[in-house]
């Protein structure tokens, strides 16, 4: 197995951690307070934080997995599902911006991926 895809598998493992975990563990690192939140950019109609870490993830993903449309139909579940999963974790909400970030990081991905492709054919 490449050092991508273990490096990939490792990402999602810590990704699922993170967003599963009643409260919020950076925020808890950084202030002290599994309630707060710490945040890289302002947000607008969408999570940026969650646009972020949803364009890394799936980055990684599409760059080490060759059956691209089954690593995209993975995405798109596991960022609405994560999301609602907030309504059932302790100390978690369901937000729409966030879902909205989730989706969206996801979808600048696969651009991301079908520009690359499309220079790297030229």
């Amino acid at each position: 197995m490449k050092i991508t895809k273990i490096f990939f598998h490792f990402i999602n493992l810590v990704f699922l951690t993170l967003y599963l975990y009643p409260g919020s563990i950076f925020g808890y690192l950084l202030y002290g307070n599994l309630n707060k939140q710490p945040k890289i950019s302002p947000d607008f109609y969408f999570s940026s934080n969650h646009v972020y870490a949803f364009v890394v993830l799936s980055l990684f993903g599409l760059i080490c997995h060759i059956n691209k449309k089954k690593i995209i139909i993975y995405f798109a579940i596991i960022s609405i599902f994560l999301e609602l999963a907030h309504l059932i974790i302790p100390n978690r909400s369901f937000q729409f911006g966030d879902l909205f970030g989730n989706v969206l990081g996801v979808l600048i991905s696969i651009l991301i991926i079908k520009i690359f492709n499309y220079l790297e054919k030229k």
